[in-house]
C-alpha cells in the first residue's frame, strides 16, 4: 500500500502541525517497530529537506545505527560520546547550533553543520534516539525541539519490545 504525505504550510510550525497527523495515521495501521522507525526519517527529510534523519536503537549498552534517511552514518555510539550519546547520558534532548562546537562531537560527515538529538523513552525506560542534522549552521529552533519531542512521545507509545 502506497502512502503519501501532504506538507501543507509556509512555517515549520505549520509542516509540523500539518506533518504530526500524517505520521500518527502512518504508524497507527502498522506494528513493525523498523518500518514505522523507517517511515517517520522518510516523512522528517521528505517535509523538511533535512541532511540527514534516523534513529539510533540502545543495542547491548551502546547506540546502533537504525532506520535513516541521508548518506552514510556512523554505525556504533557509545554512552556520552557525540550529541547522540550526550542526549542519552543526560536524557534530554540536545539542540546544536554548531556541531564543530560540541565538545566530543562525532562528524559521521563533515558537512553536518548543526543537529538536533531526541532521547526517546518507553515509560522511564531509554531505548533510543532520533537524530536529525542539517547542512546549515543553526537550522534549529525551539519549534523543532516541540515538534520532534511530539513525535517522539508517538513513537513511545508504539514502541514494541519484540
Amino acid at each position: 500500500m502506497a502512502e503519501d504525505l501532504v506538507i501543507q504550510g509556509s512555517t515549520r510550525e505549520e509542516i509540523y502541525t500539518s506533518l504530526y497527523p500524517q505520521i500518527d495515521a502512518l504508524i497507527s495501521l502498522e506494528s513493525n517497530l523498523i518500518a514505522n522507525l523507517g517511515n517517520i526519517a522518510a516523512a522528517l527529510k521528505e517535509a523538511f529537506g533535512f541532511f540527514w534523519v534516523g534513529f539510533y536503537l540502545l543495542h547491548d549498552k551502546e547506540l546502533v545505527l537504525g532506520p535513516f534517511q541521508g548518506p552514510v552514518a556512523c554505525t556504533r555510539i557509545q554512552h556520552g560520546r557525540g550529541v547522540c550519546g550526550a542526549s542519552w547520558a543526560t536524557g534530554k534532548t540536545q539542540l546544536v547550533p554548531d556541531v564543530d562546537q560540541f565538545p566530543g562531537h562525532i562528524a559521521c560527515s563533515s558537512i553536518s553543520k548543526s543537529e538536533v538529538v531526541i532521547p526517546i523513552f518507553v515509560n522511564t525506560t531509554f531505548v533510543a534516539v532520533l537524530d536529525v542534522d542539517s547542512d546549515k549552521l543553526n537550522d534549529f529552533s525551539q519549534v523543532d525541539v516541540e515538534q520532534l519531542e511530539r513525535i517522539c512521545q508517538l513513537i513511545s507509545k508504539k514502541w514494541d519490545f519484540a
